[in-house]
């Protein structure tokens, strides 16, 4: 799971992980964790997923961060917009409108940079991690915004010894041992997918399930 891994895979085309539509379960329970419009909203691991779209027309600031540059570049030039361009620490920011998706590691988003966030959106960034990089995310990532900080979680769940990762699955008990520290976890949901993921069946997979979960910094 080096920086390697994921820019091949984008050079490669190799991006089943893509929605090529909003995260209905998005749209479902964004909703139930009440945030205001202009509360600024964190994506990690962001690739060029149109959740962030329908994140920023419901008027919130939204903050995305990604390795590749061609995910960055493809976000933009699908929506037809030109986003302005600035260097820092952080890495390099592309701003359009309510959206700034910065290219850079996700690990090096300073403290600074992630203190306004009120809220944040995690569907393909955990389950794209091996476990020893998962606690290693959540302690450095997720340890970086701010208490009150809310946000939607979507893992998924099968047995892992039937496929290797990415995406890998990621139990309930692995998700509220690795937030027990700083973070309340309310699981919303559970949904068996198998049925409509030919992929996985076709891989051997014999059980699959998405899991929502709510989440509030202490």
């Amino acid at each position: 799971m080096e920086p390697g891994f994921w820019l091949q895979r984008w050079q490669e085309g190799r991006i089943g992980f893509h929605r090529e539509v909003v995260m209905p379960l998005l749209e479902q329970y964004w909703p139930t964790l009440e945030l205001p419009p202009d509360a600024a909203v964190f994506v990690p691991l962001a690739g060029k997923t149109l959740d962030m779209h329908w994140l920023a027309a419901r008027a919130h600031p939204v903050l995305g961060a990604e390795l590749s540059p061609l995910a960055v570049e493809a976000f933009f030039a699908e929506a037809g917009l030109v986003p302005q361009r600035e260097q820092d620490a952080d890495g390099v920011h592309h701003r359009s409108g309510r959206i700034d998706l910065v290219l850079g590691d996700v690990f090096a988003l300073p403290a600074a940079t992630l203190a306004s966030m009120r809220g944040v959106y995690d569907r393909a960034a955990l389950i794209a991690l091996p476990p020893d990089m998962r606690r290693r995310y959540i302690r450095e990532v997720y340890g970086r915004l701010p208490r009150g900080c809310r946000g939607l979680l979507v893992t998924l769940e099968y047995p892992q010894a039937e496929k290797d990762g990415p995406p890998f699955s990621v139990p309930e008990d692995e998700v509220r041992d690795l937030f027990a520290a700083d973070w309340d976890v309310e699981l919303l949901e559970r949904r068996d997918i198998l049925a409509s993921e030919p992929g996985f069946r076709a891989e051997g997979v014999t059980a699959l399930s998405t899991a929502v979960y709510r989440l509030l910094r202490r």
